[in-house]
């Protein structure tokens, strides 16, 4: 049985930092330039090398998605912005574009390719395909079932990788390749700029009954193309280690660290739970359960694993996120009075209880005692966003903890 690798996204340095502290083997990120989450913070060249040494020395790696499909006039700001990857050594690019993957052969060939989700990868032939020009690392189409990958996995190269999705939010036009945002807005969802247009509510309106609206459905040769649940596969992790997939892919690059935080944390406890023992990951199911419910979700769905979903599994009625718990910063540094340097995200008050969050899986229950802020001044509350504090609670902890409030 292969242990695979735990693949978290991260949309800012932050992020990336929480990513690797919570339990990633691996973090993809965006620059700020030819990936496709044009709306995540995404990093800088500075921030992309602080983040890579980062990880690597933690033993992580770090890979750059440049999984645009590529026009005429973007191929040499492309080719310069291989150059400068080329001096900082991220571990692999994520690419769906063939124009692009031959620059970056061209250019880093020290780099790995992985061929990202965008390409349609749906078959074992396409894995071969890609294997013989040089790609390492093929993402299968959210579309493959279970069965599906393990005749892929039967029939490519041993050495080459299986990427899959096991978790997060699906894009429900193939593969994630979706024209609706570029034709209601203008803003290309290939090019990184998606307003998610699926999200919206849709009815179809009939010409000559005006204010009568149908349900938008589906035929059998595609998927549910409105308002999809979330995917997660925490409650099938023996089937995944048994199919031979080689990176479990958590979708999120625009997530807050809260976020990934909790699900790289509890997808890391159910991957070693389950490679220790069958009988301890059945154990900690309700543990795994409820923390992946306790993160900003919506519903939940199997996706294509077990066959093409009915609109009971793809579709549901509201499209709002259920909130358990509000993300209120990231403890820096403990300075020797026992104080917590934060960032703050939310509002929280002197007297609140809250909760430590830390990467080993413990939540611990405390309470603030105190706020100072920079210049040593006390407060009662902490309104203003991004506002920089120290903090006295009445439970230790430590640097790159999570603090957050259950509401």
């Amino acid at each position: 049985m292969r242990k695979p690798e735990l693949l978290i996204p991260a949309s800012s340095l932050e992020v990336l930092k929480t990513a690797v502290i919570f339990g990633a083997d691996a973090v993809y990120i965006g620059g700020e330039a030819f990936g496709l989450r044009a709306k995540a913070k995404n990093f800088s060249m500075e921030e992309m090398k602080e983040g890579i040494e980062f990880a690597h020395e933690r033993g992580v790696k770090v890979y750059v998605t440049a999984n645009i499909l590529a026009h005429n006039y973007d191929l040499a700001g492309v080719e310069e912005y291989f150059k400068e990857l080329r001096e900082i050594h991220p571990d692999a690019l994520i690419i769906a574009d063939p124009g692009v993957f031959s620059i970056a052969k061209r250019v880093c060939p020290e780099i790995e390719r992985h061929i990202s989700t965008q390409a349609n990868n749906t078959n074992y032939e396409t894995y071969r395909f890609w294997y013989g020009l040089g790609a390492k690392r093929v993402v299968s189409a959210r579309e493959l079932s279970m069965e599906e990958i393990r005749q892929i996995r039967a029939n490519i190269p041993d050495d080459c990788e299986i990427e899959t999705f096991i978790h997060g939010a699906m894009c429900i036009s193939y593969s994630g390749r979706c024209l609706l945002s570029n034709y209601f807005t203008g803003r290309d969802a290939n090019r990184g700029a998606c307003t998610h247009p699926c999200r919206w509510k849709y009815a179809v309106v009939e010409e000559t009954r005006p204010g009568e609206y149908m349900p938008v459905y589906e035929n059998e040769r595609g998927t549910y193309i409105f308002n999809s649940k979330d995917l997660c596969m925490i409650e099938h992790i023996p089937e995944i280690l048994e199919s031979g997939i080689d990176s479990l892919k958590i979708e999120g690059r625009m997530k807050t660290a809260l976020y990934v935080a909790t699900v790289a944390r509890t997808y890391r406890k159910a991957i070693d739970d389950c490679l220790q023992s069958r009988e301890l990951y059945e154990k900690n199911m309700p543990w795994y359960l409820e923390q992946i419910s306790n993160c900003t979700y919506r519903q939940f769905t199997t996706g294509f694993f077990y066959g093409k979903p009915d609109e009971n599994a793809q579709i549901y009625d509201s499209n709002t996120y259920v909130k358990e718990y509000t993300y209120l910063g990231i403890v820096g540094e403990v300075t020797d009075e026992g104080l917590c340097r934060i960032e703050q995200r939310n509002k929280f008050s002197v007297g609140e209880e809250i909760e430590i969050m830390k990467p080993d899986g413990d939540n611990i229950t405390t309470k603030v005692l105190q706020i100072l802020n920079e210049d040593g001044e006390a407060q009662e509350s902490a309104p203003h966003p991004k506002q920089v504090l120290y903090i006295r609670l009445d439970q230790r902890a430590d640097h790159y903890d999570i603090l957050r409030r259950q509401e």
